[in-house]
C-alpha cells in the first residue's frame, strides 16, 4: 500500500516537472498562467472569451471608470479575485459562493470615454455582471437631480 502511494506521488511529481519544463520553453508567462490555473484563479479563459463580451462605452475617463466599476462590483456582491491594470482587467466571481469567473475589461477610447467589456465562459455570469456594471455606471454617471422643484403659487 505504501509503495503504491509513493509510486503515484512520484508519477505526479514527474508530470508536474515535465509540464514545468515544457512551459519554460514557451516562456515565463505560461508558467505563471499554469500556476494560476492550478490555484483556480487564471484569467486566460476570460481573455479568450473577450471577443464574445458584452460591450458598452461610457463618458467617463479610464481611471474614474475603473474606480466606479470596482465600487459597483463590491456593492453588487461580486467577489474580486484579480486586478490586472496592465491588461485593463478586473476579474470576479459572480459571488463569494458562486465561483463562475467573469472578466471586466477597460479600453481607453479617448481622455473622456472608456469602453467596458464583460466576458465569461458562462452566459449567465456574463449577463448578470454586465447588468450590474452597466446599470451601475449609468446610474453613477447620470446627472444628479436636485430636490423637488417648488410648486408655483397662483
Amino acid at each position: 500500500m505504501k509503495s503504491s502511494g509513493l509510486a503515484i506521488a512520484t508519477i505526479f511529481a514527474c508530470l508536474v516537472l515535465m509540464n514545468g519544463c515544457a512551459s519554460v520553453k514557451k516562456g515565463c508567462a505560461n508558467v505563471k498562467e499554469g500556476a494560476k490555473g492550478l490555484l483556480g484563479v487564471s484569467t486566460k479563459v476570460l481573455e479568450d472569451m473577450r471577443p464574445q463580451a458584452m460591450k458598452e462605452s461610457f463618458k467617463c475617463d479610464y481611471a474614474a471608470c475603473w474606480d466606479k466599476v470596482e465600487m459597483i462590483l463590491k456593492r453588487g456582491k461580486a467577489y474580486i479575485y484579480a486586478k490586472e491594470p496592465d491588461k485593463g482587467l478586473i476579474a470576479v466571481y459572480v459571488s463569494a459562493e458562486d465561483t463562475t469567473p467573469v472578466g471586466v475589461f477597460f479600453t481607453k477610447i479617448d481622455k473622456e470615454n472608456t469602453r467596458v467589456e464583460v466576458s465569461s465562459p458562462s452566459t449567465f455570469g456574463k449577463e448578470k455582471i454586465s447588468k450590474i456594471v452597466f446599470q451601475g455606471l449609468l446610474k453613477e454617471l447620470s446627472p444628479k437631480k436636485e430636490g423637488k422643484a417648488e410648486e408655483k403659487k397662483e
